[in-house]
């Protein structure tokens, strides 16, 4: 599921020279990883990507590992930081999905976005990926955050009748996620934000804005 304007992992130039450098090497494997997943993606490539070399891409992240690591931990803090900046957001219902929706848009301008996430998820599938930990991780932390969103719809009447907020929070991670992908195959067909939208209007009582 799951940004600003600023491209995935790019630095400000007033940086310090490292960290720039460690922003673009960032930057270079998000593409890498979305486009041929973790497992192809070499480390030759993305220091070849990122016009370093092999030593200098293992000065910033020793291992491909790291490296997949610190993409993933940007990716999710400019989620964080952009949609969901404030705690106060997961307990009010109504903000964490208008938050959800706009994130939604925003990765469907960013395809990238959405292929890194959709590739390493599956990828992850396997035991002894070493994104599957984060994943693992990832999901309980989204259910969780949802749920608290959803329980304070609960609390404020704000659920249609007809709704069963018991896993409520599962079934739209699945729809989200589920419209990643058909979105991916068929862009032209699939509006993610319209579908997200309609779906959570069939569930809350109020227009989200």
């Amino acid at each position: 599921m799951a940004k600003a304007t600023a491209r995935q992992g790019t630095a400000p130039r007033n940086y310090p020279k490292g960290e720039r450098r460690r922003a673009q090497i960032i930057e270079a494997a998000f593409t890498a990883f979305g486009q041929v997943g973790y497992r192809n993606a070499s480390m030759v490539q993305l220091a070849a990507a990122c016009d370093v070399s092999r030593a200098g891409l293992l000065h910033h992240f020793p291992t491909k590992e790291s490296l997949l690591e610190a993409v993933l931990e940007e990716r999710e803090r400019q989620d964080d930081a952009h949609f969901f900046g404030s705690g106060a957001v997961n307990r009010d219902g109504l903000e964490y999905f208008a938050s959800m929706i706009r994130l939604v848009a925003h990765n469907q301008a960013n395809p990238l976005i959405v292929s890194l996430f959709a590739v390493l998820s599956s990828e992850a599938t396997a035991a002894d990926h070493p994104a599957r930990p984060y994943f693992v991780a990832r999901y309980e932390r989204t259910r969780r955050q949802m749920q608290l969103a959803v329980d304070d719809l609960v609390r404020r009447d704000l659920l249609r009748p007809h709704v069963d907020a018991s896993g409520l929070a599962a079934d739209l991670v699945a729809f989200i996620d589920g419209l990643q992908i058909q979105w991916l195959l068929s862009p032209q067909d699939i509006d993610m934000p319209d579908h997200l939208r309609k779906l959570l209007r069939g569930l809350i009582s109020v227009e989200l804005t």
